[in-house]
């Protein structure tokens, strides 16, 4: 089932017909108060209080809290009065039972201890597994992210009130400098790293793609091949599926559509005086955060 505050026919339109992914190859439509894809019925629902939804009634053992209003652990939980076994919060939270990046902290995961986890930020699951290469491999001293990001629904398309004045400008216009807490709420997933990173955000006049810019001081000497190494070692082995490893020279309209966590652009990796390096990532932060989300229900599901 999904709920969201409008209708079957909006769902279904804007399913089968996206701006950045293109048109889905399946039949999609929608008869009452179900969107039907490739023949398959899903429940629609337009329910603003998550208290009052049927999950225990449908029979829904996982609800991913993707309104980004109920990050919280409290609010979170109210799908756990209305009949659901776990929440997976598909944004950072502060206080839910546990915040997983899979390839970095999953097997932490406790059945009997996590009924509300937090999948991070599409941003955190680019850089924890960079970092995570980076900090087995070499130790990290410290270090600062920046993140370039495609504009969100959180800018405004022309220039309007918001919180933060320069989010308050046309997303589409101009480099939007701003706030991001993926580096400082690393630490969520890789404790070693409490208070050893920080970062800032700019926003950028495209739609979809972003990447990290990590710079970092290591604790042992390394060249870029040696970095580089690393990561094409992990790519390879036990980070197959998260994070890739690139030597072509994409841009980012080439990473629409990847559905790696973390796409390392080796020729740009560069280091200076034996212990500096720094890092680019990229990540399609649509598509490939929406299959961590997807492989971390799977994951959680085959351990409860």
């Amino acid at each position: 089932a999904i709920n969201d505050l409008t209708d079957a026919k909006t769902l279904a339109y804007l399913l089968k017909y996206d701006s950045i992914h293109g048109t889905l190859d399946v039949p999609v439509e929608a008869k009452d108060d179900y969107l039907i894809v490739d023949s398959r019925p899903i429940k629609i629902l337009a329910v603003k209080d998550p208290k009052a939804l049927p999950w225990r009634n449908l029979g829904v053992d996982y609800v991913i809290e993707s309104t980004g209003r109920f990050t919280n652990r409290d609010d979170a939980a109210t799908h756990l009065a209305a009949g659901a076994k776990r929440v997976i919060i598909s944004a950072p939270s502060k206080d839910a039972d546990a915040t997983l990046v899979l390839g970095v902290n999953e097997k932490t995961y406790n059945p009997k201890a996590h009924q509300v986890v937090s999948n991070a930020s599409c941003t955190t699951n680019c850089l924890a597994p960079v970092a995570k290469v980076l900090l087995d491999r070499f130790g990290i001293k410290h270090g600062l992210m920046t993140t370039v990001h495609s504009y969100t629904n959180d800018q405004q398309l022309l220039d309007l009130p918001h919180t933060d004045l320069r989010r308050a400008r046309a997303a589409a216009v101009s480099m939007v400098p701003t706030t991001t807490g993926a580096a400082r709420a690393l630490h969520l997933v890789l404790p070693q790293l409490k208070g050893k990173l920080d970062g800032m955000a700019i926003r950028v006049p495209t739609p979809n793609v972003s990447l990290i810019d990590l710079t970092v001081e290591l604790e042992s000497d390394a060249t870029p091949a040696d970095v580089n190494a690393a990561f094409r070692a992990a790519a390879q082995g036990p980070l197959q599926g998260i994070l890739q490893y690139s030597e072509d020279p994409v841009v980012s309209v080439d990473m629409n559509g990847n559905p790696h966590s973390s796409i390392v652009d080796a020729p740009l990796t560069t280091g200076l005086d034996k212990r500096m390096v720094k890092v680019i990532a990229w990540y399609d932060n649509e598509w490939g955060y929406s299959c961590r989300v997807r492989d971390l229900i799977t994951y959680i599901a085959s351990r409860d």
